[in-house]
């Protein structure tokens, strides 16, 4: 009786355990309540022209808040606000910032102005925005509207130079619906929207325009460690030119960056309640060769991007 009665406290024992070992890991956010999330980037970006080297670094800052108005079984409708937006930028010296917190000037010659006016127009809207369970954005509600607000005089960009066709269709393209919701997916896609076990995995693909280069990034996470009110998680990312992607104009040039590959790794520690990411700090290494042409020109230009992440639930 003894060992029968040792037996089954032995199970429930280990049945307790497992238990542990696994979480629900979702979004589940508390309607109404504001979660600020601040995400910081340096990046060296290293190009090799006619066998000389050139540097860029660059400092990325964002600051977005979300708060979820209604919750059904599919989805989440959200607020979202990108309350800060600065990149700043020093090409051999030359340095170059764009800012939420500067006005600009839409109708400006010089590009950081054009861009930090759509900058502060994004950041005085709110994004209405379904989320599912996952973190990923399926519909941005009044992104036709919002796109409309913040373009409606581009006409008016007057950038001169090989660059201003590439300053238009970088402006479009940032506040598209498909470029909004890869600036969201940054700070909240990465769940498997249900149970996983200690040493699960799961995989979530994802397209990122960066610069006008479209990148697939394909992310494995894996659960770590859970205690049931934190967890633990590691990322590991493979990133490559998407396919089909069309080379992107610039400087009078047509650039071609299917040669482009890397790999991505980070860590996070995620709230289990709210499914949100407290934080996360991560390094990134891209490589490869663009091909550039123009008439009676092409080379090949190799170039080397590193960068360090990380993001921060702030509120």
């Amino acid at each position: 009786m003894k060992n029968i009665l040792f037996a089954g406290i032995s199970m429930l024992l280990a049945i307790s355990v497992q238990a542990q070992d696994g979480v629900t890991l979702k979004m589940n956010l508390e309607k109404n309540k504001v979660y600020q999330l601040r995400s910081v980037t340096s990046q060296t970006v290293t190009q090799t022209i006619n066998g000389v080297q050139q540097t860029t670094e660059s400092g990325v800052r964002y600051i977005m808040s979300l708060k979820m108005l209604e919750a059904t079984p599919d989805f989440m409708v959200t607020e979202v606000r990108f309350d800060t937006l600065v990149n700043i930028t020093n090409t051999m010296g030359k340095v170059t910032r764009i800012s939420s917190a500067n006005e600009g000037d839409i109708k400006s010659e010089e590009t950081a102005d054009v861009l930090s006016c759509i900058m502060n127009r994004l950041s005085k809207n709110a994004l209405y925005v379904k989320l599912d369970y996952t973190g990923k954005p399926v519909e941005i509600i009044n992104g036709r509207m919002i796109s409309d607000i913040i373009l409606r005089d581009t006409s008016s960009i007057s950038v001169k130079g090989p660059s201003a066709l590439a300053v238009r269709k970088q402006v479009v393209e940032t506040v598209s619906e498909g470029g909004l919701k890869s600036m969201i997916s940054m700070f909240t896609h990465f769940l498997p929207g249900g149970q996983v076990t200690k040493g699960g995995r799961w995989s979530i693909t994802q397209q990122l325009n960066s610069g006008g280069m479209l990148l697939d990034i394909i992310s494995e996470y894996r659960l770590d460690q859970t205690d049931g009110t934190l967890a633990n998680i590691t990322a590991e990312s493979a990133i490559k030119a998407s396919e089909g992607a069309a080379p992107i104009e610039s400087g009078g040039a047509t650039v071609a960056y299917g040669d482009l590959k890397g790999m991505s790794r980070a860590t996070m520690v995620i709230d289990v309640s709210s499914g949100m990411r407290i934080k996360e700090t991560g390094k990134t290494h891209v490589s490869g060769n663009l091909s550039i042409s123009a008439p009676g020109f092409s080379m090949q230009m190799p170039m080397d991007i590193n960068s360090e992440s990380e993001i921060t639930l702030i509120q």
